[in-house]
């Protein structure tokens, strides 16, 4: 039986996508006699109707390859139903689209928004398979999603880099890392990078207690010091806040980045010199690591196997080393937060590692 397949990639891109694509396609050819579309830039793409017919020889030579050949874009949940001044019914549009592109299958690579979306879609009675990518790894129902292991490679080469300068200069350096909702990539990179306190947002912190842990470390002749903190941590006085008095709370005060805040109040605490980092969109550049090359490929090759057995309305997941699927109803607005008592949190604490709340 003859397939037509549609493949997006929405949302930020992150290494892997790319090998996943690849492992997607690759398997779909071997498996039964198919067509691939690719459609630019996400879910813009669908909306838009741009797209282009794929030949095989597109997906050579992108195994390695980071970002995406597809192209991508953040188009959030939250406005799919809502009409604006461009009169488009983005829904509409996309389910016109998938009929005029004679789709048998959609298949959309992306984190927690695009996996709503997709399932929207597949309410809609569109057959939808979704392929798990973030270096947050904060996707319900997944151990881990491709993208994450590469940005923790990258992230503690950061905190390894900061180590020698921070050594040298005797200086406290806040590492500012990416997870607005999520702490897994600065929990992660943290412990493996030798951060002496790590802060998350699903821990907040106490910035007396973080000066204290700061303040210890130069009583014990320690002249460095090095803070790992998550883009979305917040104090518990703000983790109290709904989110719109969190934003004019933080307006209010001046608030310019949580690394530099932080650097500017241990200063003011304990006296240290400090420096505030902010590696940015380098933890989700460049070529995805064997590992996610790996698991990017599998998944991919898991999507293909479903649309050979007619499998839709699932998302592909790795559940006990093993990879498999959920429902994306099951998926969608589930976020996977680190658990308080998280194996890597209780290891961090029984290193003595502060987590700013006791």
């Amino acid at each position: 039986m003859k397939r037509r397949i549609g493949i997006l990639t929405s949302g930020g891109d992150c290494p892997g996508l790319n090998a996943c694509i690849r492992g997607v396609a690759r398997a779909s050819y071997s498996q039964f006699d198919t067509t691939i579309l690719g459609i630019q830039d996400g879910y813009a793409g669908l909306i838009s109707g741009d797209y282009k017919e794929m030949k095989q020889s597109d997906f050579s030579g992108i195994l390695t390859l980071g970002g995406t050949i597809l192209g991508t874009r953040r188009t959030p949940f939250r406005d799919m139903r809502v009409i604006g001044e461009d009169n488009v019914d983005k829904v509409k549009s996309m389910k016109e689209n998938y009929k005029k592109m004679k789709l048998d299958c959609l298949v959309c690579l992306g984190g927690n928004g695009t996996h709503k979306t997709a399932n929207l879609l597949s309410e809609e009675g569109l057959n939808v398979i979704g392929l798990p990518k973030t270096i947050d790894n904060d996707i319900w129902g997944t151990d881990v999603t491709f993208g994450f292991h590469t940005a923790v490679d990258i992230a503690t080469e950061v905190i390894d880099r900061i180590h020698t300068t921070a050594a040298s200069h005797g200086r406290c350096m806040v590492i500012e890392i990416m997870g607005n909702k999520a702490g897994w990539l600065t929990l992660y990179s943290g412990i493996a990078g030798g951060a002496d306190i790590i802060l998350l947002p699903e821990i907040p912190y106490d910035i007396d207690i973080v000066a204290d842990a700061v303040r210890r470390r130069a009583e014990a002749g320690k002249d460095f010091s090095i803070v790992a903190v998550a883009e979305g941590a917040m104090t518990v006085q703000e983790a109290a806040m709904k989110k719109k008095e969190r934003a004019a709370f933080r307006e209010e005060t001046g608030f310019s980045g949580i690394a530099a805040r932080i650097a500017k109040e241990l200063e003011a605490k304990v006296g240290v010199e400090a420096r505030a980092v902010v590696p940015g969109h380098v933890q989700r550049g460049g070529t995805p690591s064997a590992y996610d090359r790996m698991l990017s490929t599998v998944f991919g090759v898991h999507a293909a196997q479903l649309i050979a057995k007619e499998e839709y309305g699932q998302a592909v997941a790795m559940i006990g080393n093993k990879v498999g699927h959920n429902p994306l109803s099951e998926v969608a607005g589930k976020t996977k937060f680190v658990p308080q008592d998280a194996q890597a949190v209780k290891a961090a604490r029984s290193m003595g590692i502060s987590l700013g709340d006791k």
